[in-house]
């Protein structure tokens, strides 16, 4: 799923970060304990663990919700019938097997029969059945539907079969069914956008809801009935701090115990004795990319002389020196560099102030009195909008705004709380240009996002991209199973938007997470640390809630 940070196929993120629960037994001045000197201590049930987030959750509800906070939270709360595993491949999660015919067009799901809803109730077919019409449903405000546009029908023979057939090959389907498996028995015949479970929602995952406090925290308990086991710890927090130097401060604080390092912090404020003992820290490749997104619908943007521009007067490097201190790599395009459908031969624009000025004055821009280019009477000048909370993205504007001062360019920052941000612009197209990042899957489909039929209020095309050959290629892309000609349609995406610049890819950051040394029970893999978030426990004489 796509999901916005700051999307899971496609997360965006600039979002905000982690959340978490504070005990009241704590207070704020305590420091987490010291490593065990017996690290093989027994694993033991009990403790909470406190995540800090930079946004609140919107809703609670997955298919409505397209920001990577909310899905933080669902994501411990609800399954779907599959899921990756630690080293990326597709598993099973609801569903216990599944079986895919020969011709790739039918896919047998067999679900898990020891299952229940939080709320005792038994899971069945029908809950897949319900999730599917209701993403279907035209009066369904979802970003996810496109997925399931494409199944030509979903039938149960029994409680415990889900077969789902498709009209023609479609290449993420199997992935497609990582989507959350939704309680019928609570939803149908409602109005989803008016249900009670988008703040208290009632799922089948490890953990379950307990409270949400708006401004604060979301509180999770672990479901003792899960299906892969209980998890050890009893409580999961979230807490919302939209300043990752207070958060910084509460986790050195013993206020949080798990966040997402900023690059200096990791580089720079964590390296001593202390810290170590208190806290492990993680490095490894990000799912996601930053981007400057350009608002296509307006008149200054439409020029794609001016897009590239921007792009030609933005040193890629220097912003990962300077904002990421090296942990970082550069975007061309919106594939990660390393996967098998990233192009390795982009033909990136190289940073050239030169050839920006150029650009621009080929666009009709000439050197104003006050040192800015003019045309038509008006000042070359537009706000770039981030969301509040995330000095890694203000870095990065403020180096921006100055390199592109020097080839003439007026630009201002406007900083905005991250409800606001996707409310009141991002989902009405109510910025010039737009500072985020995107979470992606490892599929490479990236239909919602660049698809000319995606533009809608809430949809993920909200820079209003269109190109048809694009949407041809994004179409045949999904609907092969054959890699290579799946490749073919995506390295002449990437050429195409190297060459229209819709977007200018910055860069791809390493993942920087810490948490508290007395959980034990981490194991990192190629899909991060949190995999295995079931296994992690506090040794019994470590627990402090």
């Amino acid at each position: 799923m796509i999901v916005r940070h700051g999307i899971l196929r496609w997360r965006r993120y600039g979002i905000a970060g982690m959340i978490c629960l504070l005990c009241a037994a704590c207070t704020a001045g305590e420091t987490p304990a010291p490593r065990s000197s017996s690290p093989a201590a027994p694993p033991a049930y009990g403790d909470s663990l406190v995540e800090g987030t930079i946004g609140e959750a919107s809703t609670l509800i997955p298919i409505l919700a397209s920001d990577s906070a909310s899905h933080s939270v669902a994501g411990l709360i609800y399954n779907g019938l599959i899921k990756y595993d630690k080293n990326l491949k597709i598993v099973g999660d609801l569903a216990e097997s599944y079986q895919i015919s020969p011709d790739g067009l039918t896919i047998t799901f067999k679900l898990r029969k020891n299952v229940t809803w939080h709320d005792g109730k038994p899971f069945t077919s029908r809950d897949v059945l319900y999730t599917y019409r209701v993403i279907i449903d035209p009066k369904t405000p979802t970003a996810y539907s496109e997925d399931f546009k494409q199944v030509a029908a979903v039938t149960a023979p029994d409680s415990f079969t889900v077969i789902v057939r498709y009209a023609k090959p479609y290449a993420p389907a199997l992935a497609s069914w990582s989507v959350a498996i939704l309680p019928a028995h609570l939803l149908e015949g409602q109005d989803i956008t008016k249900s009670p479970l988008a703040r208290k929602p009632v799922g089948t995952g490890p953990f379950r809801f307990k409270e949400w406090v708006a401004g604060q925290k979301v509180v999770l308990e672990a479901n003792k009935e899960y299906f892969e086991g209980r998890p050890y710890l009893d409580r999961y927090v979230y807490r919302l701090i939209p300043d990752t130097s207070t958060m910084y401060m509460e986790l050195k604080a013993g206020g949080v115990d798990q966040m997402g390092l900023t690059p200096v912090q990791f580089a720079r404020q964590t390296d001593t004795p202390r810290f170590k003992a208190a806290f492990n820290k993680y490095r490894y490749p990000s799912n996601g990319y930053l981007y400057l997104g350009y608002n296509l619908r307006h008149p200054l943007f439409k020029d794609v002389r001016v897009r590239r521009a921007m792009t030609a007067a933005i040193n890629k490097d220097e912003l990962i020196q300077g904002v990421l201190f090296g942990m970082g790599q550069k975007a061309d395009g919106p594939m990660i560099p390393g996967r098998w459908a990233h192009n390795p031969k982009i033909k990136d624009i190289p940073f050239n102030p030169d050839y920006a000025r150029q650009l621009l004055a080929e666009a009709g821009w000439k050197p104003g009195d006050d040192g800015f280019l003019q045309k038509d009477g008006k000042t070359l000048r537009f706000t770039i909008l981030t969301n509040q909370g995330n000095q890694q993205r203000l870095m990065t504007a403020q180096i921006i705004q100055q390199r592109l001062k020097q080839v003439g360019v007026d630009v201002r920052i406007r900083i905005v709380e991250w409800a606001a941000f996707l409310k009141e612009f991002i989902d009405k197209g109510n910025f010039e240009v737009v500072l985020l990042a995107w979470l992606t899957s490892q599929d490479p489909d990236m239909y919602d996002i660049w698809h000319s039929s995606k533009t809608k209020p809430g949809e993920l095309n909200f820079i209003g991209y269109n190109n048809p050959e694009v949407d041809r290629l994004l179409e045949e892309g999904r609907s092969t199973f054959d890699i290579e000609k799946r490749k073919k349609a995506y390295y002449r995406i990437q050429d195409i938007l190297a060459e229209e610049q819709p977007y200018t890819f910055l860069y791809v950051p390493d993942a920087l997470p810490v948490v508290s040394s007395r959980i034990r029970g981490i194991e990192p893999a190629p899909a991060g640390i949190g995999h295995n978030l079931i296994k992690w426990y506090v040794p019994k004489l470590e627990q402090r809630y």
